[in-house]
């Protein structure tokens, strides 16, 4: 059965659409049918990092131009990759009907699609919590900052409180080791748990790395490389860790179709 994430962070420049691009690349080399979606409006720029140049974007859809599989360009591994376009001023602020639309437009990616990666806007936005509340997994990226931890916290605590999320996965951006990560994540979660009912699942971290730097700049994402590193083993665990474990509940409508969350960790 299909499953959903939504990639989130309580602050930008975390690395968040890196990461989103690289887990997405890692789940489709693996075998998985996968699909990113970008709902970063205004900022959306993972189609600069895939190195492609997409045709046809979100608000092509919006407008009755174009549908969500007509959006879908090919991107590595057979990745399908959708644009939420990049400084699109008709969709910076789109209203809550036009962001329901989006998320039940995916149903017609359901059964082609085994993973559905959204790259969602930084933040505790009204947006932000509709595009993650309509996912299985909402995936946290965390650097080992204070800011990123305060914001981190935010962005948990208004969809807790909100739309009722109980389960998130955290990934560490930029940490100089596993047990530097490790730590990161054990006070964070300390922080969280002491005043919200939430589960928090650690799925792995990605290293501090000139090499991710560059593939940035380059445009070349690192998991398109053909030779393993410590990235590319990163971007994989984090992978495998967003394969099993809990699923939301959460009342509303949901990518990829109405379904039961129960069915769908089955």
């Amino acid at each position: 059965m299909s499953f959903s994430v939504a990639v989130a962070s309580g602050k930008g420049g975390v690395g968040k659409t890196s990461i989103a691009i690289n887990v997405a690349l890692s789940l489709a080399k693996m075998g998985y049918r996968t699909c990113l979606l970008d709902t970063d409006f205004g900022v959306a720029n993972a189609h600069i990092l895939l190195g492609i140049d997409p045709k046809q974007n979100m608000s092509d859809m919006l407008h009755n131009h174009a549908s969500l599989l007509d959006l879908c360009t090919p991107a590595p591994f057979g990745l399908k990759f959708i644009s939420g376009g990049s400084g699109m001023v008709d969709i910076l602020n789109l209203d809550s009907a036009s962001r329901f639309q989006i998320v039940r437009s995916t149903e017609a990616l359901a059964q082609s699609t085994d993973v559905l990666i959204v790259d969602v806007p930084a933040g505790a936005s009204d947006a932000t919590l509709n595009f993650v509340s309509a996912a299985d997994r909402p995936l946290i990226v965390l650097v080992g900052e204070p800011t990123s931890f305060m914001d981190a916290y935010s962005l948990i605590k208004a969809a807790f409180l909100e739309t009722d999320i109980k389960h998130f996965y955290v990934a560490v951006n930029m940490a100089n080791s596993e047990p530097q990560a490790q730590d990161h994540f054990s006070r964070f979660r300390d922080i969280t748990n002491r005043f919200l009912e939430v589960q928090l699942t650690y799925v792995g971290h990605v290293p501090y790395s000139n090499a991710l730097r560059k593939s940035v700049i380059e445009r070349k994402p690192i998991m398109t490389r053909p030779e393993p590193s410590r990235e590319t083993v990163a971007f994989q665990k984090i992978s495998k860790g967003l394969l099993t474990g809990p699923v939301n509940e959460t009342i509303g409508i949901r990518y990829l179709g109405a379904r039961n969350a129960q069915e769908t960790a089955s």
